[in-house]
């Protein structure tokens, strides 16, 4: 079942609800025990190297109410080299893990946080793949789409009455700075540039991947923060921010 914009943004998790900018996503098919793997493609190619913001998408599983999410985060330079961060998260309560790159708990609430700093080429596009590995676990994998060096960002357990990943849901991307709540001046955003390439999904029966709509978030520095969406192959390009 699709879902529209008003129940997506209901369902976002907290830090996600105070994005500046929201996405949807949807598939036009998939089979009825939901997907088994999942892959949302970026492009950092213009971000700054700086901590602040984050690109994420995210994804709800049959039978539970709560979302997970993927993304990276850009970081300032190591030693002259790029790194990024990768992000694989679950707001399940009753979501376990024994991975080193995971903790429990994500944004103050019940799940499993993961995050890996890793050496990144900003110019090259990665896929972020959220993948069934057996029963309920599941794993997320950044992958750089021109050397194919893929790194494990973590491993989780979700509650074994959870199904395979829905058709639907949305992204973001977020100036976590802003999420302290204090008072924020819109015209100090940085500027960031992404671009988020429809989903994917090797899941036999699913078809039809796509972003279905870009838009600042209302009530969030809406108009003020010289937001872009250009549509370009296979995604959209979204700038947000100035100079």
């Amino acid at each position: 079942m699709k879902l529209f914009a008003s129940t997506l943004l209901a369902s976002c998790v907290p830090s996600a609800c105070l994005a500046v900018v929201h996405s949807t996503w949807a598939f036009d098919k998939i089979p009825p025990a939901g997907l088994r793997d999942i892959t949302f493609a970026f492009n950092v190619a213009n971000a700054p190297h700086r901590v602040g913001f984050y690109f994420a998408q995210q994804f709800n599983f049959q039978n539970i109410s709560k979302v997970g999410y993927t993304g990276l985060q850009p970081q300032v330079d190591v030693n002259g080299n790029s790194v990024i961060r990768g992000v694989f998260s679950s707001f399940q309560n009753g979501t376990t893990t024994n991975h080193p790159n995971c903790r429990p708990g994500a944004d103050g609430g019940p799940g499993v946080s993961c995050g890996f700093i890793f050496p990144a080429n900003y110019n090259h596009k990665f896929n972020m793949t959220v993948q069934n590995i057996g029963n309920t676990t599941w794993r997320g994998t950044a992958v750089d789409t021109v050397t194919n060096n893929a790194t494990e960002i973590g491993v989780w357990t979700l509650p074994p009455t959870s199904g395979g990943i829905l058709d639907s849901q949305l992204g973001f991307v977020e100036y976590f700075p802003w999420n302290n709540g204090k008072p924020h001046n819109c015209s100090t955003l940085p500027f960031t540039e992404v671009t988020m390439f429809n989903p994917t999904s090797k899941t036999t029966g699913a078809s039809g991947g796509k972003i279905t709509s870009v838009y600042e978030q209302p009530n969030l520095c809406e108009h003020l923060v010289n937001f872009s969406d250009t549509l370009v192959p296979g995604g959209h390009d979204i700038k947000v921010g100035f100079l």
